[in-house]
């Protein structure tokens, strides 16, 4: 047992590293763009959804209190509403295991700038939603061209690894600990039955499960980077 955790320690050492500092910095503005990008990642969720099932993204607007809403016309309001949480969580695990397992890290984070620039243009339409998906596009953009595999890669493994923290937090504190509120649970009950706090548990052991599912099957058994820039070349275990 202790060599499996041994064995488990040092061949993920970065990725606990990481984690332990975005856990530490929580509640810090270090933290805090990483938190309003997740937010995005929710409402963007719910418009996929609502655009998957035959409905339209009027607008998003997010907010400097970690708030966001997305307004949408037609579509399945199951699907919609369903989508907030568990959607942003499966986006952040996504970039998460191609960071890992592919050398794409400068074409995924340039293909991510650029679809927040596009959200941005279509549908955003609030002064701080604009400066901040603006300034992340572009941020994206210039590190995916003139940064090194390695940083994106770092980069892409942060917003993954920010996002499984997140969402089961947010799931809880939104739907569980503060059941009254008007949550994405909280209009579902309305929709289709049932209560906000059951509504939440459910995407929360959902949201539990999905995670497990990636540390278990996702990350393999060496994710650290080896940062050789020269050669960018920078994977030290198999992919």
């Amino acid at each position: 047992m202790r060599d499996r955790v041994m064995k488990m320690i040092t061949g993920h050492w970065q990725l606990i590293l990481i984690t332990g500092i975005v856990f530490l910095l929580w509640n810090t503005p270090a933290i805090f763009p990483l938190k309003i990008l997740i937010v995005f990642m929710h409402e963007l969720s719910h418009g996929l959804a609502a655009l998957l099932t035959g409905g339209m993204i009027v607008d998003i607007t997010l907010s400097p209190q970690q708030g966001g809403q997305i307004l949408t016309r037609g579509g399945s309001a199951f699907a919609t509403l369903s989508a907030g949480y568990v959607g942003s969580l499966l986006i952040g695990i996504v970039l998460l295991i191609l960071a890992l397992r592919t050398n794409a890290d400068r074409l995924l984070l340039g293909f991510c700038g650029v679809v927040i620039l596009l959200v941005t243009a279509f549908y955003i339409r609030d002064s701080f939603a604009l400066i901040f998906c603006a300034i992340t596009g572009i941020l994206m953009l210039a590190v995916s061209r003139y940064l090194s595999i390695a940083i994106n890669d770092m980069v892409l493994r942060v917003i993954g690894l920010t996002s499984m923290l997140y969402v089961p937090y947010d799931i809880f504190d939104d739907t569980i600990a503060r059941s009254g509120m008007r949550s994405d649970a909280y209009m579902l009950a309305e929709r289709v039955g049932g209560t906000a706090a059951l509504w939440g548990a459910i995407w929360l052991v959902l949201s539990l499960a999905v995670i497990l599912l990636c540390l278990k099957y996702g990350i393999g058994q060496n994710s650290n980077i080896t940062f050789v820039t020269a050669s960018d070349r920078h994977r030290s275990g198999p992919r």
